[in-house]
């Protein structure tokens, strides 16, 4: 049997070049190129290993660990996770600042690869610069936080182990149903060791994404279930997109006049002026998706894990007889809601339930009143983003609307936590497939910036913009640098309020009467009040690399997205809106969100909130 004698992060790195994915007959790199903070741990494995691929193997500098797995799942959903990228840390606090990023992407079900440095596995030394010691186990390092956060986790603690360690991490990040992170933790002794491997482990692979096909039971159940529904509504989820289904959906819609709502995830399912498209679904969703979800007889959801935002914390589906189809390719999600499973890809899924329901539609009277309710909607829609007065600062909606009013197809549009995801899922008119970027599965705050990075390499040539709030650039701007230096075009809204507007409106609403959520002045009795504290978080950008545009008025901000949209580096549109404590003029929200307020209390907002609350909590159910 030929072999090569290559270290391990050499044999790793010469793997990883040569695994590609397919789907549908169309071919790509598994793992096209490797984000890098270099230190003991990884410098001398997989950075050496790096140097030595040539230009296999292409890497890409990072500023913070987490941010690099933000990037690498942003590369992964704008690819379909058909490709991923890897992220490669040091020992001890360059590995635990993955952690956040692993969640994320496994709660979101997008592949990243995770190759962390870790201690010794010869332990010449103990304990060794950075390793935790832990008195109960001698085995156990800090890169063991990332078991419950990964999908797929392994210690290379020998060679030969790689090999069975790589192919397994391969097959996880290339399955429909169960990929995420996949963590393959790298003692920094065994990185550096050589050992003779078969020339087999290097010979190109291809990882088949299946496109699972429905059982004829479960979808002939399916087929009449939606023909006996007078009121059926569905939901688009995340998997939708994931399966490449929005043709097969809107085929779907057009033969059948079912209405369609969608998730944060699965918005831009349907266009927005699509005649069955109802909007966001939930807490932050349309008064027309919210109001067909309360009457529905039947919810088929598409590839949604149904979580408490869609569901409004079990309180929306109120009909009382209502059931559950989930079309899924995981049968954990299928069966989620006491639903009728279809477990199947979510293309070959409902082309199947169309051909299955020939003929049949939806009642009329019925695709007249959401239709209906849709236009009124839209008028609301159009309030809130009317930029006509254009001498005065924008609200937060205004901001959307100048974006609205200049985007095409082909812009992408990220965000991820605060008050904009929830005025995006209501607001936002998608315009294509992948228009709509919102991270809400983990809603994680310092997501846009390196997210953009990822789609912007994934998308290039394309518009990309990460509309950050201040509270979300605070956390983390420091990928600014990595756009700088890989000189990608993407545009950064920065929206300064002075303080959390999300955390802040709930704040109030739950009797803790926005407590800690602006940014001012200390006045000394654990209160903050006073002007807003004096940050110019545009000179930090122009400080980093990016060129800032600063606009003061509705005109202002106009000229300054057309000037971004049209520069050729990465550019930051700065803007200053009300502050987090007024409000925007956006609809309020449709439907209701589960977070528990003080039982007792001796103020009066308090008090109040919790007689809020206990009302909300009887129009909960367990749909059995």
């Amino acid at each position: 049997m030929s072999t090569r004698r290559l270290t391990v992060a050499q044999a790793l790195i010469t793997f990883l070049a040569r695994q590609y994915s397919e789907r549908d007959g169309h071919r790509q790199r598994l793992i096209p190129a490797t984000w890098g903070i270099f230190g003991h741990g990884n410098v001398a494995g997989i950075g050496q290993a790096l140097v030595e691929s040539g230009g296999d193997m292409r890497y890409l500098q990072g500023r913070n660990e987490q941010a690099m797995v933000h990037a690498a799942v942003g590369y992964a959903r704008q690819s379909n996770r058909l490709s991923a990228h890897a992220v490669t840390t040091s020992i001890g606090p360059g590995a635990t600042n993955l952690v956040t990023g692993a969640a994320l992407a496994t709660i979101n079900r997008l592949p990243v690869l995770l190759l962390p440095g870790d201690t010794f596995a010869t332990r010449p030394a103990d304990p060794v610069l950075q390793q935790l010691e832990a008195p109960f186990a001698g085995d156990v390092t800090v890169n063991d936080a990332l078991r419950p956060v990964s999908r797929y986790f392994d210690r290379v603690s020998r060679p030969e182990a790689l090999i069975p360690a790589a192919l397994a991490a391969m097959r996880v990040l290339s399955d429909p149903a169960e990929t995420g992170a996949v963590t393959l933790a790298l003692p920094q002794d065994v990185q550096a060791e050589a050992f003779d491997w078969p020339e087999e482990f290097f010979a190109e692979r291809v990882w088949r994404v299946r496109r699972q096909a429905p059982d004829p039971y479960e979808l002939a159940e399916a087929v009449r279930l939606v023909r006996e529904a007078r009121r059926p509504l569905l939901v688009a989820g995340g998997g939708v997109h994931h399966s490449r289904a929005e043709d097969a959906l809107a085929a779907f819609a057009d033969a059948t006049g079912v209405p369609v709502a969608s998730t944060q995830a699965g918005k831009g399912s349907l266009r927005f002026d699509h005649p069955s498209d109802v909007g966001g679904i939930g807490h932050t969703g349309t008064a027309t998706a919210d109001e067909l979800a309360r009457t529905a007889d039947l919810v088929i959801g598409v590839g949604t894990r149904w979580s408490d935002f869609s569901t409004a914390s079990a309180t929306l589906f109120a009909h009382p007889d209502v059931r559950f189809l989930n079309i899924n390719v995981t049968g954990f999600d299928a069966h989620k809601l006491a639903a009728d499973p279809l477990v199947a890809d979510a293309r070959t899924a409902l082309e199947g339930l169309t051909a299955g329901l020939a003929g049949h539609r939806v009642d009329p009277a019925y695709a007249v009143e959401y239709g209906e309710d849709k236009e009124r909607w839209e008028h609301r829609v159009d309030a809130a983003l009317s930029t006509d007065e254009e001498l005065t600062r924008p609200t937060q909606a205004q901001v959307l609307g100048a974006l609205d009013a200049l985007v095409t197809d082909e812009d992408i549009v990220i965000n991820a936590a605060g008050s904009l995801p929830g005025d995006l899922h209501k607001l936002w008119r998608a315009r294509s497939r992948d228009q709509y970027h919102v991270e809400y599965g983990y809603s994680c705050m310092g997501y846009e910036i390196p997210a953009a990075i990822g789609v912007q390499l994934a998308a290039p040539g394309r518009p990309v913009w990460a509309l950050v709030g201040d509270g979300t650039y605070l956390m983390n701007p420091t990928e600014i640098v990595t756009a700088v230096q890989e000189r990608l075009p993407l545009k950064v809204v920065l929206v300064q309020n002075h303080g959390y507007a999300s955390i802040g409106g709930l704040s109030e609403s739950v009797g803790a009467e926005r407590f800690g959520t602006a940014y001012r002045f200390r006045a000394g009795d654990d209160t903050f009040t006073g002007a807003p504290l004096p940050v110019d978080l545009a000179a930090n950008a122009a400080s980093l690399g990016m060129r800032v545009i600063r606009a003061k008025t509705v005109r202002d901000l106009r000229e300054a997205l057309a000037e971004a949209r049209a520069a050729e580096g990465p550019t930051c549109v700065y803007v200053e809106t009300e502050t987090a404590d007024t409000v925007s003029g956006v609809p309020p929200a449709q439907a209701w969100w589960d977070v528990p307020v003080a039982e007792t209390a001796t103020r009066a907002a308090a008090v109040k909130a919790r007689e809020e609350y206990d009302r909300h909590t009887r129009a909960r159910r367990h749909h059995l």
